[in-house]
């Protein structure tokens, strides 16, 4: 029985430090660890990570380069590659990129993080790999437990051996733990809890924030009761005694670039797009600029541009902040009053556990292929059309109750319990965690 973990992740992108924003309670103090950016970090491991982290931004951004970085991001989605899952085989032979991370952590990469981590005998809970293979390779001395953070998984995710590694892997989805068991990992290391989602917008082990914001939300998704006459009962059902009337906002929509920004460009499609009715007030407009100053400004000129600025903080609001945790905290609220969500299919994905229906931007890497994969599987999620005709297409989707039904499916066939699930596991020893997905 513990009181707290240590909760570790890395300042790249968005990805790992969402998935351990919810978790931020379990540790010492609620201070989550940066394992690239921490005080005291020697000068040669922060060289290593930052040389990562403009390596991941830089191929992020290739796609949007004609010819030429599309080729260059093709190659280094290769390296990244996820093989077929069928048919099942051994998979557990390690690449090249695994090979070459070993031996930079042999070389003592990490060393000075475990030291620090084996300051206090309690468990580790990370959202990035590598740091998980520090932990096992320098001797850390309590369980150490990987959080992951999509819908499936390269091998790079799992250690050098893994039939002898006592890494514990916390998986958000059954693909993964069905991936993990091909990349050779013991049965007895994989939970499935489920990708931990923020508990201000759950509300408790009982949902009821959460089943508060879907009633109100499927108002503004089935305006013409399109979904709800025809599933009234599976409502009823689900979000019974919860149910409301009226809306208390108009149809909102959230869209957001990644950490790397470079899905702006959509951005400024879409306020294009709804510019008429933006000024008519017909819909509010959330875009998400993250911590990236030069995504605020893209935003910010182009509502100039279009005549908009009078909107701005009315319906519409760009999501900024200069710290990372306190852009999670914002952004958290800021769902609440949600109704449609346009993201790429990053960790994201596993955000329709909240009843938020997802419009999906091109994908970044084989991963969010992967990602989206899943979501249109279980029926939470849309692939984008062309963003410069959203005015048209996307009230299309509300006017048939299209979206509503999204919200529905992944309210009813994602997984809200992570966080729970996880305390169970890591702070109280359970091997089988007693909260389902399920809402009967």
């Amino acid at each position: 029985m513990y009181k707290n973990a240590w909760i570790v992740t890395v300042d790249m992108g968005y990805g790992h430090q969402r998935a351990t924003y919810p978790l931020r309670s379990l540790a010492p103090n609620g201070k989550v660890i940066s394992a690239n950016n921490y005080a005291g970090i020697p000068s040669k491991d922060r060289a290593i990570w930052e040389n990562s982290r403009k390596f991941y931004e830089i191929v992020s951004r290739f796609n949007n380069i004609p010819w030429i970085g599309k080729y260059l991001f093709k190659i280094y989605d290769y390296l990244q590659r996820i093989p077929n899952f069928y048919p099942r085989r051994n998979l557990s032979k390690p690449n090249l990129q695994l090979r070459a991370t070993y031996r930079l952590i042999r070389g003592g990469w990490g060393k000075h993080l475990v030291d620090l981590l084996n300051t206090k005998d309690i468990p580790l809970i990370t959202s990035f790999f590598d740091v998980a293979f520090f932990a096992e390779e320098h001797n850390f001395r309590n369980e150490i437990y990987c959080q992951i953070c999509d819908a499936d998984i390269s091998r790079g995710w799992v250690a050098l051996c893994p039939q002898k590694s006592r890494i514990k892997y916390l998986a958000p989805c059954r693909r993964v733990v069905e991936r993990l068991k091909l990349y050779g990992v013991k049965p007895e290391n994989i939970f499935l809890t489920g990708f931990p989602l923020p508990e201000e917008n759950l509300g408790g082990e009982k949902l009821p924030t959460l089943k508060s914001d879907l009633a109100e939300r499927l108002i503004n998704l089935d305006p013409k009761k399109m979904y709800r006459h025809k599933y009234s009962k599976t409502v009823e059902h689900y979000l019974r005694g919860v149910g409301h009337r009226v809306h208390h906002h108009p149809l909102t929509l959230t869209f957001l670039v990644g950490g790397a920004g470079a899905q702006k460009r959509i951005g400024n499609y879409i306020l294009l797009s709804l510019r008429k009715k933006l000024l008519a007030g017909e819909i509010n407009l959330n875009l998400v600029a993250g911590v990236r100053n030069d995504v605020y400004q893209s935003f910010f000129n182009q509502i100039v541009k279009l005549g908009l600025k009078k909107c701005l903080g009315k319906n519409i609001d760009i999501i900024f902040a200069t710290e990372k945790e306190e852009y999670f905290k914002v952004f958290s609220e800021s769902l609440r009053k949600t109704d449609i969500v346009w993201t790429k299919p990053s960790e994201m994905v596993f955000y329709c556990a909240l009843g938020l229906p997802i419009i999906m931007s091109p994908s970044v890497g084989a991963q969010e292929d992967y990602n989206r994969t899943w979501l249109k599987t279980i029926g939470a999620g849309i692939t984008q059309n062309d963003p410069r005709y959203a005015h048209e297409w996307l009230f299309d989707w509300v006017n048939s109750g299209w979206l509503a039904e999204a919200a529905m499916a992944g309210f009813l066939d994602g997984r809200q319990f992570g966080i729970y699930n996880i305390e169970e596991i890591v702070l109280r020893g359970s091997k089988h965690p007693g909260h389902n997905h399920q809402l009967l």
